[in-house]
């Protein structure tokens, strides 16, 4: 079974999504849009917070060979 990480290769900010992206097999660019309408429906300052709280507990991946 598949763990999840940040990603190394697929980042922005800090590979959270990219890696939750990875671990779901979809497609980074959906996952982040999700993200940002859920942002948007929520509020900034727990997006924000959540976001952070997932750098810190999440491992980073390892880099993918090409």
């Amino acid at each position: 079974m598949a763990k999840l990480k940040r990603s190394k290769d697929d980042k922005i900010v800090a590979g959270v999504l990219g890696g939750v992206s990875e671990y779901l097999s979809v497609d980074s660019t959906v996952v982040r849009m999700v993200w940002l309408v859920a942002l948007a429906f929520t509020g900034f300052v727990p997006g924000i917070v959540l976001y952070t709280l997932a750098i810190l507990v999440l491992p980073l991946g390892r880099k993918r060979k090409s």
